[in-house]
């Protein structure tokens, strides 16, 4: 709770005017009944109209303050409790944007979106009852059983015959019914999970006539989902049955006993009905109550889940004197060994001993999982190894300064992504400066080109969200001319080609060797004919170095090599390759 309402900052001020204004709003209304008693016992029954007259009108101007302060309470309690929901939502979302790899593999995607949304709107709405009613209603307590020990000190003992019973039985509801929440927002994220799924791999799903299996996998989440509501909410429903029985034992009691001091003369009619009054303003505190309890058991499951998120550290810690330069493109691996889970003795890549010059173009091959993207990725520091150093250009690369890294080492990752904006948009995430011109040079490098002029509005052709209107091979071209934009001094091709034909392939690495020659070019691929013109190729195989040499020397060396180059060969050759 501590870490959500730490995030308040400006609102702070809010928070407490509408504290502030929400007690005026209470001691107005407390104060009524009691100028009640007063006109019913000084003016009617004494026959005293200015009486009536002058306490009735001060009952007016009360009950208008009340509204002011009501109204203000309102308001500020709209903002801080906005303002909370806000600030939350850019905290999360800015120590994302901090985390490492292995900080987001801890959280799902559909389960970082619930807790920036479900779980938030939870957290505002519990807020504003928090500041605005569970002020309010102790308040109205409190208020009224001091005014009700005035009045009548014996009649105060039942009120509080029914506080502690509202105690007992809210408390217990409470406990229960937080373990159920914890249970449902689990199932939100299974339901989110299920949505995003579908709707991104709509085509997927359509193609092999998985509409059905779909559907059934969403109903079963949704039915999880309803059945712990229903659980939850039946408890919860206990607390208007439990509130009800405290007000009538409350009103016969007062009823009953409040009678009686009349006749014997301990009470003043004025008296009982402004007892009635306190009665029913303190019963009404606890039936708010016990809507706040209700509002506060829902939203402590969905702190925890927002704290979670805001006290994740980077694992990648940012050294105290970072190197804002990078010398050269020169790669060190010294005795490289790395987990995706650190301790657990599961290593993707272990003793990987490798030394590349600045400039090399170097091929890397390998099955799959081999360890061929857990390589690269520790290049721009996206993991950290567990032992041994990765060196870029001489230095350690945990020496850097993480974003001067990554803008000198370019990569086009496996999965290519492409954001909602125009193609000149896409590119100058490549390098915001960038001019026309550059950008249309770096296409003309990586073969984007030929289809961008074919698109209605050339370089200023909107791109849906994901690339969805762009086939996988444009997609990746654009992504490769993104990251010439750069111009790195490594540039990471991690299977980037693998949906352009080998023609279109071929012209790629052709106009990269010619625009970029000083850089240090990795390619990762399943086609013997990507790495093959390469200055040395790695050959991987279950996270080891297998081989690492000339085209030629595999060919004659290394068994691995022999047979992917074999079966490729056999088969007719890449695709797109004349037999």
């Amino acid at each position: 709770m501590k870490t959500v309402l730490h995030e308040l900052g400006r609102y702070r001020r809010d928070t407490l005017l509408c504290i502030g204004m929400t007690t005026l709003e209470v001691v107005m209304e407390i104060l009524l009944p009691f100028i009640t008693a007063i006109i019913i016992d000084q003016g009617l029954e004494a026959g005293d109209l200015p009486t009536v007259y002058r306490y009735g009108a001060l009952m007016v101007v009360m009950a208008f303050l009340g509204l002011v302060f009501g109204a203000a309470a309102g308001r500020y309690a709209a903002s801080a409790s906005s303002g909370l929901s806000a600030n939350l939502r850019q905290a999360m979302y800015d120590n994302i944007q901090t985390f490492s790899f292995s900080n987001i593999d801890k959280y799902s995607v559909p389960g970082l979106v619930t807790r920036m949304t479900t779980d938030i709107t939870n957290v505002q709405n519990a807020f504003m009852m928090v500041i605005r009613v569970a002020v309010r209603s102790p308040l109205n307590l409190i208020f009224s059983y001091i005014m009700c020990l005035i009045i009548s000190p014996k009649l105060s003992l039942t009120f509080l015959i029914a506080v502690v019973f509202l105690a007992v039985v809210l408390g217990s509801i409470m406990v229960v019914t937080m373990k159920i929440f914890t249970q449902v927002f689990r199932r939100y994220d299974d339901l989110n999970a299920s949505v995003q799924e579908n709707v991104s791999a709509i085509r997927v799903v359509k193609a092999f006539v998985r509409e059905d299996y779909e559907n059934s996998k969403f109903s079963k989440a949704s039915e999880t989902l309803y059945r712990l509501f229903v659980r939850a909410e039946g408890l919860l429903a206990f607390n208007n049955p439990a509130m009800m029985m405290a007000v009538y034992f409350c009103i016969i009691m007062v009823s009953w006993l409040g009678a009686q001091f009349i006749v014997a003369g301990e009470m003043t009619t004025g008296n009982l009905t402004s007892l009635f009054s306190y009665v029913m303003s303190l019963l009404m505190g606890l039936m708010m109550l016990s809507m706040v309890v209700v509002m506060i058991t829902m939203s402590m499951a969905s702190v925890r889940r927002i704290s979670q998120v805001l006290r994740e550290t980077p694992d990648l810690a940012a050294p105290e004197e970072p190197v804002e330069e990078v010398a050269d493109g020169s790669i060190d691996f010294d005795h490289v060994s790395f987990s995706y889970r650190r301790g657990s003795g599961k290593y993707a890549l272990s003793d990987i001993n490798l030394h590349i010059k600045s400039g090399e173009t170097i091929g890397v091959i390998g099955g799959t999982g081999s360890g061929k993207s857990s390589l690269v990725n520790l290049i721009c520091r996206l993991y950290d190894v567990d032992e041994g150093a990765v060196r870029v250009g001489g230095l350690d690369v945990r020496q850097y300064d993480m974003e001067a890294l990554r803008n000198q080492v370019s990569v086009v990752l496996q999965k290519n992504t492409l954001f909602s904006g125009t193609v000149l948009d896409n590119l100058r995430w490549g390098n915001p400066e960038a001019t026309r011109e550059e950008c249309e040079a770096a296409c003309r490098a990586a073969c984007a080109d030929e289809f961008i002029d074919r698109m209605p509005d050339g370089y200023l052709t909107r791109i849906e969200r994901g690339g969805a209107n762009v086939s996988g091979g444009q997609k990746q071209r654009l992504c490769i001319a993104r990251a010439l934009l750069k111009k790195p001094k490594v540039l990471i091709l991690d299977d980037s080609t693998s949906a352009v034909d080998t023609a279109t392939d071929a012209k790629i690495r052709s106009a990269m060797a010619r625009e970029i020659p000083g850089t240090t070019k990795i390619i990762i691929a399943q086609r013997v004919s990507s790495v093959e013109g390469a200055d040395r190729i790695l050959v991987l195989d279950n996270g080891q170095v297998n081989a690492f040499d000339t085209h030629e020397n595999l060919l004659k060396t290394n068994a691995i090599y022999q047979e992917i180059y074999q079966s490729q060969v056999k088969g007719g050759g890449d695709f797109d390759q004349p037999a």
